[in-house]
């Protein structure tokens, strides 16, 4: 199956490969994570082992939960031959948008056993209100 670009046409753009090896790395270095929801509110869990508490920023601007991060590395390789490493290492970032009914003033976060379990609470729903409207005379 051929895959088209998201230009126009059959034959794809010349950045193509550039963007797909981008996406590819990008889910290389970000952390994997999780959402739920519940009535009263939201779960994102990321898993950060090995990271630091000091090492972790987690911020809320225009309803997006940024957290910046990185994993640092303390290897003494002294005497020691290394055949493969499979561990990761260096800068993460992940952002996740929150719904309209999310209350974004009031996020909670809690680091245990290598996972970052966030809890942004849902906004208690807002009652219609009701105004009367004044007729006039014409």
């Amino acid at each position: 199956m051929v895959e088209k670009s998201h230009t126009s046409g059959f034959w794809p753009s010349l950045y193509d490969p550039v963007r797909q090896m981008g996406e590819r790395v990008a889910k290389w270095v970000a952390p994997a994570s999780e959402a739920a929801g519940s009535d009263d509110a939201y779960r994102i869990g990321v898993e950060l082992p090995g990271v630091a508490e000091e090492d972790i920023h987690l911020s809320v601007e225009d309803g997006v939960v940024m957290l910046k991060g990185e994993k640092r590395t303390e290897r003494e390789e002294t005497g020691e031959t290394w055949f493969f490493s499979e561990r990761e290492y260096g800068a993460f970032s992940r952002s996740f948008r929150l719904p309209p009914d999310a209350d974004g003033e009031k996020v909670d976060a809690q680091l245990k056993d290598g996972v970052l379990n966030i809890t942004i609470p849902k906004k208690a729903p807002r009652k219609p209100e009701t105004a009367k409207v004044p007729i006039r005379k014409a």
